[in-house]
């Protein structure tokens, strides 16, 4: 007899590229995909990217309020994590409260298979080199760094904006619960799995998807 075929299961990873705490993870979250890499590798696991869409397309500058808010996060998780940030950011640029553009910028790399590849350059720009990626001339920069030719990105992003393609993977993540960036869930069998986050040690998070699967 057949062996049975080994079931797969998805891992969401659910984020914005404008995200602080995104930023803050990305270091345990590169290092889960290492460790899982077995799984991966056995075709008992893929990973799928959603994007979680923090605020709307905006062309009015950010409240002094919020933009201290965020001042006090980004402290807040450099303390915690050790994170890099870039404080120039808030006085070189004119920041908005509007990550739509970016979340759209990183759909039009999926579609070139350079999503990873995207967020890395977005977050790069905003929170090391004090860059807004609200800006279309700043995420058609990154693009170009990665390889993405900027009429082609242009015109990509019009036919995403266009189809509201952005606003559909965002009520999907909220169907499926991941209401906040970043978010881990396993998809099983139909069934939603959330994985409580560690932004300090990967262990334990490897060691409860290794239980689902075995499961």
């Amino acid at each position: 007899m057949m062996p049975a075929p080994k079931q797969l299961t998805t891992l969401i990873y659910c984020y914005d590229p404008m995200c602080s705490w995104c930023w803050g993870f990305k270091p345990v979250w590169q290092r889960l995909q290492e460790m899982l890499q077995p799984q991966i590798t056995q075709g008992e696991l893929i990973i799928e990217y959603r994007v979680g869409g923090l605020a709307r397309d905006s062309d009015q500058p950010m409240p002094e309020t919020m933009q201290n808010m965020l001042q006090d996060t980004w402290r807040n998780i450099r303390q915690q994590l050790g994170t890099e940030f870039n404080f120039d950011f808030w006085h070189d640029c004119q920041p908005r409260r509007s990550t739509y553009p970016a979340c759209r910028a990183c759909l039009v790399a999926r579609k070139h298979g350079l999503e990873e590849e995207m967020i890395e350059q977005i977050q790069h720009a905003y929170y090391l080199n004090a860059q807004n990626p609200s800006n279309n001339s700043t995420l058609k920069q990154c693009a170009q760094n990665i390889g993405i030719k900027g009429d082609i990105f242009d015109a990509s992003l019009k036919e995403i904006e266009a189809t509201q393609t952005l606003e559909r993977e965002i009520r999907g993540a909220r169907q499926l619960g991941l209401n906040s960036f970043p978010s881990l869930a396993l998809m099983k069998n139909e069934q939603v799995i959330h994985i409580a986050l560690d932004y300090h040690d990967a262990n334990v998070m490897a060691e409860r998807i290794q239980q689902v699967l075995k499961g």
